[in-house]
């Protein structure tokens, strides 16, 4: 929810809730009408009304009259008129004329009527609120009355809504009341269920539930990404009240751990503004991966008691113990901040619930580190070592100021209505608190320095840490990305090099259509000498152009819907004239057919086109845009290996010499190219090469050497023989050998998955983690159970939440969420005198 239109429902609620406090007047917003015939004159379209219908005198209606009086004022807090309607005694209309209309109320909205009411039905303020409101948010608020009509309910949600979940024990009652008095005002953010039945309750708990008391329970389904896995869901602790829902949803719709990077008495949350304490795991660089999962397993467990918040040391310089790895802030004016040395983290939890912990706590605490100060010290000597080249690049540059002035952030408010600004919209999705997010906006930053003043192009910037539900609608589920707008047309995602060249490219390609209809004779030959469209005639570009005849329709088809996948990356045209066979022809191919210009239209290459598939038309296409003898690079590499051939690479501290480069082309160019990638890698272009051959051998060959490299099949590596020139024959004759296994391989490399570091960060999985579970399923682990009174635990303490067993992940079972706090920081683990890490623990 964005942040006017959260103040926009807390001043709603808030006035809703004073307008109920305050004392009624009596008849004060009742309005009393003449006549039928005038009352439904003036009724207007999409105005709801509550009408009772009544002669003149009438004695038994005097008890359900004043309990309508007294509702009056209060439904008009929601646009809701009541009317008393007096019957003439010649009126025998429907409403007036019979005697079962004079026991009923009507509900209308414009002159259409909506529901009778018994008017022993509407029997108090609370009743007749009730009533009215479940009537007219009949689409807003479901009724469910078996197990099976909720997870019906809850599986149409998941991914797309939070379904906020009600028992009440009868209609008509004050809970039910406060229940659709909240719906009215979140019913377009939450889907509403609501439930008389007991059994119902009984069937979504694990313990025996208190019937008589009315419950409420937040299910978060929006984030609930496993089809199989029921919505987690947090209960209500308090009284059912409209302020207390209210609260509630309020505290279900804050981050589950906000990133502090300030003074933390400085931070203020929703959690400290309703009168919650708020927790402080302290972290640094080194261990923040499970300084996070610590920090969200810690937030499920106080969810609606307490909020928790990610300190870094790194970015905040703390005046504290050097042990303190927790902190606690309370809502109390004036406290000052309690910094504490815990050891797991249901200590974190008592001391949220037993505040006398905190003076012993701190007592200990402040003995032990004049004991281990000495030790704490040398550990403080590597603190500051990053281990991620993008971390530390990013922390090195961290006080730097990035020139975004070109660059416009949108949010929930305006994200639709700038889509429409320009042309072409370019959006980039983060999280300003992650490093690659950040690197990737420091080259987003140079594309708009350089592509500044270019029409039609408008570059934006989505904070996905800040507005996770835009993210989500537009389903970004991993961050940093980046995607181009255009009206009318499915966005395109980016999925190349984080480059400013790479990225520039992207954007200026995605400008013109693809493929580009060309309609002379003319414009096709100037497309393929790179002078068409104007807009790319700097750029040097590979121009591919199609040439079909009006007999091709299956072929031009495919080629069509290639040209929108590869939208933004290949530089495509096509051309299907009269005259499309006299220019194929000039190549020496018959349409459908591709020519390939590369070059600046020097080189144009004709390739036959039959009429396969559209995923056949892109494989090709990316084929054929490959270079014959490539130089390898890091942004080309992934193309490569994509065609699992084996590799005949040649290392050179410098450029290549044209006698080599003559023969290895050859070599390239021949039948024998179909069966591996002949290329080659400059040292001083690309330093990475240097710790591939460090791979291969004990030690860095003299250079040029040329090797042979089969990762797909085994990982043996061959070395060309040193002694002998690189020529065609030469290189032909080895490979025979090769093939015939009279060659001993120099290495094998291992048999390990060669994956990224780090997994790529799903965004939805890390807001808001999927964790069950509406029902019960057999097998699962029990946990302690909430209390059966929503007003406290058996103790007799505030309870803010009533929460059911999660289901561990596999992650859990081999304690990645670390319920041990002693490892938050390598030099915080100085109590345990084994140096445990949290890769240990």
């Amino acid at each position: 929810m964005s942040a006017q239109k959260d103040r926009w429902v807390s001043s709603l609620v808030f006035l809703l809730f004073c307008a109920s406090s305050m004392p009624r007047g009596g008849s004060v917003g009742l309005q009393q009408e003449p006549s039928p015939q005038h009352y439904f004159s003036g009724l207007e379209a999409g105005k709801a009304s509550l009408a009772f219908f009544t002669p003149s005198v009438s004695h038994g209606a005097q008890p359900f009259l004043e309990q309508i009086e007294s509702s009056a004022e209060a439904l008009q807090d929601y646009g809701i008129s009541v009317v008393k309607v007096n019957c003439p005694r010649e009126d025998v209309s429907r409403y007036c004329g019979k005697e079962n209309a004079l026991r009923k109320a009507f509900l209308f909205r414009g002159n259409r009527l909506i529901r009778e009411f018994p008017t022993d039905a509407l029997f108090d303020v609370n009743s007749v609120v009730a009533n009215v409101l479940f009537a007219l948010l009949f689409n807003e608020v479901k009724y469910v009355e078996t197990l099976a009509d909720l997870e019906n309910v809850e599986k149409a949600l998941k991914g797309k809504s939070n379904m906020v979940f009600a028992y009440v024990p009868a209609t008509g009652t004050a809970e039910h009341r406060a229940v659709m008095e909240a719906a009215f005002v979140y019913g377009t953010i939450h889907q509403f269920v609501l439930t008389t039945e007991a059994a119902l309750l009984k069937a979504t708990s694990h313990d025996d539930p208190d019937v008589s008391s009315a419950w409420l329970l937040f299910c978060h389904c929006q984030r609930a990404t496993d089809p199989a896995q029921p919505c987690r869901r947090t209960a209500l602790g308090q009284p059912l009240t409209l302020l207390n829902i209210h609260r509630h949803l309020k505290l279900m719709g804050a981050p589950l751990v906000t990133e502090v990077a300030e003074d933390p008495e400085k931070v203020s949350t929703v959690h400290l503004q309703l009168g919650l304490p708020l927790v402080f795991i302290l972290s640094q660089k080194e261990t923040y991966e499970a300084d996070r999962r610590t920090a969200e397993f810690v937030a499920w467990q106080l969810l609606g008691k307490a909020g928790v918040a990610l300190l870094s040391r790194d970015l905040v310089d703390l005046n504290v113990l050097h042990r303190s790895n927790v902190a606690l802030k309370t809502p109390a004016e004036g406290m000052p901040i309690q910094y504490l040395v815990l050891e797991d983290t249901d200590e974190v939890i008592t001391l949220v619930e037993d505040r006398n912990k905190v003076k012993q706590i701190q007592e200990d605490e402040q003995q032990e580190e004049e004991e281990e100060e000495d030790e704490d010290e040398k550990e403080n000597n590597n603190q500051d070592i990053q281990d991620d080249q993008v971390v530390e690049a990013v922390s090195r540059d961290k006080k730097r100021e990035l020139p975004l002035e070109q660059v416009l952030v949108l949010t929930e408010e305006n994200f639709h209505s700038s889509l429409s600004e320009a042309a072409q919209t370019v959006v980039l999705f983060y999280a300003s608190w992650e490093a690659v997010s950040l690197a990737v906006l420091r080259s987003y930053s140079e594309v708009a320095t350089h592509l500044k003043g270019t029409p039609g192009v408008l570059l934006c910037r989505v904070n996905c840490w800040d507005w996770p539900g835009l993210c989500s609608q537009e389903n970004v589920t991993q961050f940093p990305s980046i995607r181009i707008y255009k009206e009318g047309q499915q966005s395109v995602t980016y999925n190349g090099m984080w480059g400013t060249e790479e990225l520039s490219s992207f954007i200026l390609l995605s400008r013109v259509s693809c493929p580009l209809k060309l309609a002379t004779m003319d414009e096709a030959e100037g497309y393929l000498r790179g002078e068409f469209p104007s807009e790319l005639s700097s750029h040097h570009h590979t121009s591919l152009l199609g040439v079909f005849s009006a007999a091709t329709s299956k072929a031009r088809e495919a080629f069509e819907e290639a040209g929108n996948i590869l939208s933004g990356h290949v530089r495509m045209g096509m051309y299907l004239e009269d005259d499309a066979l006299a220019l194929s022809q000039k190549y020496s191919v018959s349409p459908p057919a591709l020519l390939l210009a590369r070059s600046g239209g020097r080189s144009v290459e004709g390739i036959a086109l039959s009429e396969p598939s559209v995923q056949d038309v892109v494989q090709m296409i990316r084929y054929e845009l490959l270079d014959i003898f490539p130089e390898i690079t890091v942004a080309n590499l992934p193309q490569y290996l994509e065609l699992r051939k084996p590799f005949l690479i040649l290392f050179t501290a410098g450029g290549i010499s044209q006698m080599e480069s003559k023969e290895m082309l050859k070599l390239a160019k021949g039948r024998a190219q179909q069966a591996f990638v002949a290329c080659w890698l400059n040292l001083k272009k690309t330093p990475v090469g240097h710790g591939i051959l460090r791979k291969y051998f004990s030690t860095t060959p003299s250079l040029p050497v040329l090797l042979w490299v089969n990762l797909h099949a085994g990982g043996q590596v061959f070395k060309f023989p040193p002694e002998e020139p690189i020529t065609e024959m030469n290189i032909l004759s080895w490979l025979e050998k090769l093939q015939a296994g009279l060659e001993i391989p120099s290495s094998s490399l291992s048999e390990e998955d060669w994956k990224p570091p780090l997994p790529a960060y799903d965004f939805l999985q890390m807001m808001e983690p999927s964790v069950p579970e509406l029902s019960p399923h057999p097998g699962d682990t029990p946990v302690p159970h909430p209390p059966k009174s929503p007003g406290g635990d058996a103790a007799g303490g505030d309870t803010a939440t009533r929460e059911e067993p999660s289901r561990e992940s596999k992650a859990e079972e081999v304690g990645s969420p670390g319920r041990d706090l002693r490892g938050t920081a390598p030099r915080l683990a100085a109590r345990d005198k084994q140096g445990k890490r949290h890769s240990e623990l």
